[in-house]
Order: structure tokens, then sequence, then C-alpha cells
């Protein structure tokens, strides 16, 4: 097989000879970087200094070798959001990323290098950085086509573009996240969203980094929209211009026209736009859909027509939902479904060997001085069925994989500890503190057909949207809905027709949502939230697919060189 290296530094390309042949390299770097943005220079953690980092060009089915390089002073793991539409990584969660979950971190001047195995996925996917919240600004956006002989399922655009939704913060973002977890309250707000590395015209000293997407009347263009920030689901519009949202996190969906997109972070879609307006300038803008806590400013690119004409001294500004607008978020979402055509078949389960129900809630802690920032004097936590998580100091890849004991329990519970009305206006203290602070992990048999359900809870009056991500598997998104799911009457709802397939499903504020996969994948695979504080919260766990009866079936060897813990 013919395997491209690419190391995040594009410089002058070589040839390398490997043991699998001769590969393409090129040489990719972790550094500081300093950045000027909101009228002060701040300095970032990059890959290359470029922020967002490089794109990567892949078709359907190839296999890429990336070389990391660390000369940053933070240890740092480079997870390739490529679980389930992202690369399912097949038999191989060496390469997945999580730090403490199947590797330890690239120490500073070490290097390692990840096989990005491309199997089912075909759109917009993007990698980032899995090392407390290094992904800020070490991530980049992946571009997979369609195979060689094939052409996507929809009239190929004039052109694409990427859209790369960011968060800026002008403090040192790892330092806000350590201070936030030592004294126990809530991190500070990012000070900018941005597209493109840039905030746009809306914040101080912006305006001439705003970025410019030039499109030529009656043309189509690909957006390939990526949310990377931190912690807020964004509404993004295109000013007097349709939106026609043709896949989602590299799997296609039925066309869906809409005036604008809900988006998690962690979430990509793939979204047309025809230039089919009066020929002038338009801003794309894109704004929180809000939890608790939230950065309420806006980002913004300019939509810029070619041609000969006055210019606005503004350009025409998109009809958002507003911050709180649950019904614009629900509607949009609702109306996803996938392609489900011959060319691109869905194998949604239309039974399950087991339904799993997972609590999601914020939570408090006891704090050791009594004067923590958290709700009275405590400090915050998370949970997933009253577990809050603790990484381990060994990866817990190694330790399955090397049969080490002590490392992990495998008594992740199947359903709640605790049944109470979970979506309440008021839910009793009984449940703010978490049950167990450990390392449990769900262990599932190999080629079981699964169903999880996701519960959201308003345990200390904290009921938000939750995107929820599982490593190593593509799901569909059977059903969601309000308040506390029936597993009597809510499953005789579910879509098992035509369900959109994602990597992250946003679990709606006091509901639950039902996803279903085939554990096909041999191998130890994340699953957390993607709102960054509640993941270092311990909004997390991990599953464990059993091997199957063959080797071809059975997680592979690891790679020639891990780095030690």
């Amino acid at each position: 097989r013919f395997e491209r290296w690419s190391f995040i530094q594009f410089d002058e390309p070589k040839w390398k000879v490997t043991r699998h042949g001769l590969h393409l390299a090129h040489e990719e770097k972790v550094k500081e970087t300093n950045f000027t943005r909101l009228c002060s220079t701040t300095k970032i953690l990059t890959i290359n200094g470029m922020f967002p980092g490089p794109a990567l060009h892949a078709h359907k089915g190839d296999t890429l070798v990336v070389n990391v390089q660390n000369q940053a002073k933070y240890n740092i793991t480079l997870h390739w959001y490529l679980s389930l539409h992202g690369v399912k990584q097949p038999r191989n969660p060496w390469s997945d990323g999580p730090e403490y979950i199947t590797q330890c971190p690239i120490k500073p001047g070490a290097n390692f290098s990840y096989e990005i195995i491309f199997s089912s996925e075909e759109g917009t996917l993007w990698w980032h950085a899995h090392s407390d919240w290094s992904r800020a600004t070490v991530h980049g956006p992946i571009f997979v086509y369609p195979k060689a002989g094939t052409t996507y399922p929809f009239p190929k655009p004039h052109a694409e573009f990427p859209v790369v939704m960011a968060s800026w913060n002008k403090g040192d973002v790892m330092e806000i996240i350590q201070d936030a977890l030592a004294t126990g309250g809530e991190p500070n707000q990012s000070d900018a969203f941005t597209i493109n590395g840039q905030p746009g015209d809306l914040y101080p000293c912006s305006k001439p980094g705003t970025f410019k997407a030039v499109v030529d009347y009656g043309k189509t263009y690909l957006l390939r929209i990526i949310n990377a920030i931190l912690n807020e689901e964004m509404f993004l519009a295109v000013a007097n211009h349709t939106l026609t949202v043709v896949g989602m996190d590299g799997a296609y969906i039925k066309p869906l026209k809409t005036s604008y997109i809900m988006i998690t972070p962690g979430q990509t879609m793939d979204v047309l736009v025809t230039a089919n307006q009066s020929p002038s300038h338009y801003y794309l803008a894109a704004r929180a859909y809000a939890g608790l806590v939230y950065d309420n400013t806006t980002t913004t690119a300019i939509f810029q027509y070619n041609g000969s004409y006055t210019a606005p001294e503004t350009p025409a500004f998109p009809n958002l939902p507003n911050y709180t607008d649950t019904d614009a978020a629900t509607n949009f979402t609702m109306q996803l479904q996938a392609l489900a055509s011959k060319e691109h078949p869905i194998d949604v389960p239309k039974s399950v060997d087991k339904r799993i129900i997972i609590t999601i809630s914020i939570n408090t802690i006891a704090c050791a001085t009594n004067s923590c920032d958290g709700p009275n004097n405590s400090s915050l936590a998370a949970s997933l069925n009253n577990i809050t998580f603790v990484s381990p100091v060994i990866d817990i890849l190694q330790a399955y994989y090397r049969r080490l004991k002590g490392v992990y329990d495998t008594d992740f519970p199947r359903e709640p500890p605790y049944v109470f009305n979970y979506t309440a206006d008021v839910v009793p203290d009984d449940y703010l503190t978490p049950k167990i602070n450990g390392t449990k992990v769900l262990v599932l048999k190999h080629n079981s057909s699964v169903e999880i359900v996701f519960q959201g809870t308003n345990v200390l009056a904290s009921a938000e949207n939750h995107p929820m991500h599982l490593h190593g598997f593509n799901f569909y998104v059977v059903g969601s809905g309000f308040g506390n799911f029936n597993n009597e009457t809510d499953p005789k709802s579910y879509n098992l027709v035509d369900p959109p397939e994602m990597n992250t499903v946003g679990v709606p504020k006091n509901g639950w949502a039902a996803i279903r996969f085939k554990a096909d994948n041999p191998g130890v695979w994340f699953m957390h939230c993607h709102l960054e504080k509640h993941a270092s919260w311990g909004m997390e766990t991990v599953v464990i697919v059993r091997n199957g009866k063959t080797e071809a079936t059975g997680l592979r060897r690891p790679p020639p060189y891990l780095n030690p813990c």
C-alpha cells in the first residue's frame, strides 16, 4: 500500500524508504508563536507557527503517516479527530491520541508518528491536540475527497473555503484552565471567537485581518465548517444567502436548505452556498447558542463578490437566532437525515444486544480549604453516571494490551446508580456530589449491537446542551427529546430508516439523545463531552471493545516506539 508521510511543517518534501515502501515525507513541529489579536500580543502553541494549523488532504481509503515534533514547553498529544466519521482508525487506537487514554504525552523535545487510516469517511474532518486545553490553538482541518473514479453526491462546487471557528484568549489558555482547577471555579471566558484565525470586524484592532471568501456571481461554493471552539455551540449564517447542508462529521446527509446552522464543538459540516445575490459584501457571522456561562461576542467573515460595484460601508448582517433560542437549535438538528443512498448506504442496528443509559451532570466536590470558588465554597466537577473520571498515570491502552493491573476498573455502570427526576426544575442536593472519583471503563463484546442513551440532568440547576463524542466509531442518532427518557415509549419514535451518522451528538438541554452502533472496532476508545471545561471536570469515560475471534478482528500490535509516561 502507498502511504504519504505528512509532517505539519510543509517544507521541501523528501522521499523516505520504510518497511511499507516509498513515502512522501514532510516535517511538522509543535512550537510557541507570538500572535497579535485584539490589540495585544499573546504567545500561543501552534503547529509550524500557524493558527489554525495546516490542512491535511486525503482521498477516501488513503493512509497518512504524520510525525509530530514537540518544540514547545508543554507536553502534548495530537488527536486526529477522525474517530467515528473521522478516521475510525480500524483496530488502531495507538494513533487516536488522547493523553493517558491511548498514549502518553509527547514530551518537549520528543516526537511521535501517527498512522492515520482512512476507511469509510468522506467530507470534512479535523485534527487537534488532546492534552489539557492545548487544542484551543493546535488544530486544523482535514479534507477527505471522494475516491478516484467517484464524485460527490451533488454537483461539484466551483471552489471550497474552510471555515474554522475557534476561541481566542488574551491570556495563556493552559494557565486559565489550571487556575480554574486549582481554585474550583469557572474558567475565564474566551475574549473572542475567530474564523480562520481572525476575530472579524466587530472586535477591536481586528478589521484589517477579517477573512474574506471571494466569490463569483452564479457560482456554488462548498463551505467546510469546523467548530473548534472550546466551550460554546454556535449559530452561523450568511446574510441574504440560503445554506444547503450536505454533509456532517465526514458523512453525507440529505440536502437540507436552511437560513442558519447550529454546530457544536467537535462537529463539522459541509455546506453549499450559491452566490446568487446582488454583487456586494455580506457578513458570514457566528455567535453562541448559550450555555450557563458563555462568550456573548460575534465573529465575522465576509462573503465578497468579485466585480465592479460600490462596496457598502457595512456588509449586510444575517438574522442569527438569539443566544438562548433552544427552539432554533432543535428545529435545525431535528431535520438532519442520512443520505442513505445506494452509493452511500447506512447500516443502523435495528435491534440491540444492550441498552446503556448514561446520565450527564455538573456536580460539586468538597474543597480541602472550604474556600474554593465553586458553589458554597466547593469545587466544580462533572460526571457520567455519577462517576467523575480520573486519568491514570499511564495510558489505559497500554495497560489493557499488556494486562497491567490496578490502572482501571471495568465496572462502569450501564444504568444510572440513582434514579430521580433528572430534569426537574429543582433537583435535590443529594445528587450534587459524584458517587465516585475513579478510572472506570465500559467493556463491550466485539461485534455487539449497542444503544447508548445520554440523559441530561438539571443537577446544580446547570442543564445545558452537551456535545458527546465517542472515538473509534460511527454512530447513528436514532432519537432525541426533552425531559426524562422513557424506555417503553420513546424507542417507538426512533428513526431507524435514515438517522444521521455522526461522531458528536448534541444532547438537548434538559433532554436525552439515543445513539446506536456496532462495536466492531477492537481497542480502547475515549468518550467525553466536547465542552472542554466539562471534560476537564471529569465528564468522560473509556469504552473498551474486546477482540474478535480472528487476528483480523483483533487489536493491532503497537508501533515500534511509544512515548514513555
